[in-house]
Order: structure tokens, then C-alpha cells, then sequence
């Protein structure tokens, strides 16, 4: 089986990681937001690491570096999201400490990404 260059990029893995642990926590929101902040929020989780593997197809160092802006505004959003929630109490403090933590260290490997494909 072929091994995408994606598939090899530690900020993808902690992202797909991230949108496993997201989908599990909004598991547990109240009913009456699975249209609102779950979805949101999945979607968010979904797009960074989506716009990371798109991004490597694509063939220009300012393509590639586009869809790596889009994954950081992305993990910024679902830091909103998740600070939203957590003021909500839909999720726990440490719920909200895991994923903000995960999300610092993911940007700054996306920052890191971006430099690398404009250098």
C-alpha cells in the first residue's frame, strides 16, 4: 500500500489525532447543539488536517503554503469553539486544557510547514 507524503507529517498525525479525540468529547454536548458547536467543531478538527493533505498535492510552494494558512485558521477557530464550550461547561477543564494544549503545538508545526514551503 502506498504511503501518501502527508500520511508522514507528525502536524497531520497529531491533527487526525486531535479530530478523534474532538469527535469524542462533543459525543457528550447536549442534544439540542448537533447542529450547532458539535458540528462546528468536528468540522474544524476535520479541516486541519483535510487542508494539510490537500495542500501536498498541490504542485507551488504558494499553493502547498495556502491550504497550510487555511489548517491554521482552522485550529484557531476550533480554539474559539472550544473556549465557547468550556465557558458553557460542555466540556471539562481538562477536556479544554488537552485540546488547546494539542492545538499550540499544532500551529506551531503548521507555522514551521509554512516557512519550510515559501523557503
Amino acid at each position: 500500500m502506498k504511503i501518501f507524503s502527508f500520511e508522514k507529517l507528525k502536524v497531520w498525525q497529531k491533527s487526525r489525532q486531535l479530530s478523534s479525540k474532538v469527535y469524542k468529547i462533543t459525543k457528550l454536548f447536549p442534544d439540542d447543539e448537533r447542529f450547532g458547536l458539535i458540528a462546528q467543531m468536528r468540522r474544524c478538527a476535520i479541516s486541519i488536517s483535510s487542508n494539510i493533505a490537500e495542500g501536498t498535492g498541490r504542485h507551488s510552494a504558494k499553493d502547498k503554503a495556502r491550504f497550510t494558512e487555511i489548517a491554521f485558521g482552522s485550529a484557531l477557530e476550533l480554539l474559539n469553539q472550544t473556549i465557547l464550550s468550556n465557558d458553557l461547561e460542555f466540556i471539562s477543564d481538562e477536556d479544554y486544557k488537552y485540546i488547546r494544549t494539542e492545538l499550540s503545538e499544532i500551529t506551531a508545526m503548521l507555522n514551521a510547514l509554512r516557512k519550510s514551503q515559501l523557503a
